[in-house]
């Protein structure tokens, strides 16, 4: 890209081409490109970011990167899962056009979190296939909802402010 401020055409369409042929796929990568076109302000560009977002997040790249954070008690795949069909249930997603930012939002939100943590945490399977004590179950949750949460949040901080069209 030019070091100057303003984007040239051919740069444009070469990161709208590296949006739709998903050769971009970390949110890193996606958020740099989103804040470049954010100063551009022109409508061509919100399609190929807005579906740049949905493979990211569809494609288990936003799953990937939570799991990357989460090392010790892999973030759930359920979780973000739900959150995905509330995002596409709630008429209010069309607030934005970053669909990675509105599951995270939900999952933040909707107390998502706590809830799968809480599932995981009494499954036979993670103690071996017997049924975990009250207290052993609550270790677990706990331990699960404090990683979780920390990695969602650390991504959610790549936005200064929401990608919202309202700003809230």
């Amino acid at each position: 890209m030019s070091s100057g401020k303003k984007l040239s055409q051919a740069e444009k369409a070469s990161l709208i081409q590296s949006l739709r042929t998903h050769r971009v796929n970390t949110l890193m990568e996606l958020r740099r490109i989103e804040k470049v076109f954010a100063n551009l302000n022109t409508p061509d560009v919100t399609e190929p970011l807005t579906s740049a977002w949905v493979h990211y997040v569809n494609s288990n790249n936003l799953l990937s990167e939570l799991r990357g954070l989460t090392k010790n008690f892999p973030f759930s795949s359920e979780c973000l899962d739900e959150a995905k069909w509330m995002v596409i249930g709630d008429p209010q997603s069309t607030c934005s056009w970053n669909y990675c930012w509105l599951v995270l939002q939900k999952a933040k939100n909707q107390n998502l979190i706590p809830k799968h943590a809480r599932l995981l945490a009494v499954k036979p399977q993670m103690w071996g296939g017997h049924t975990p004590s009250a207290a052993g179950a609550e270790q677990l949750a706990t331990a699960c909802v404090s990683e979780w949460t920390r990695a969602l949040n650390q991504l959610l901080r790549h936005w200064d402010s929401p990608p919202t069209t309202t700003g809230r």
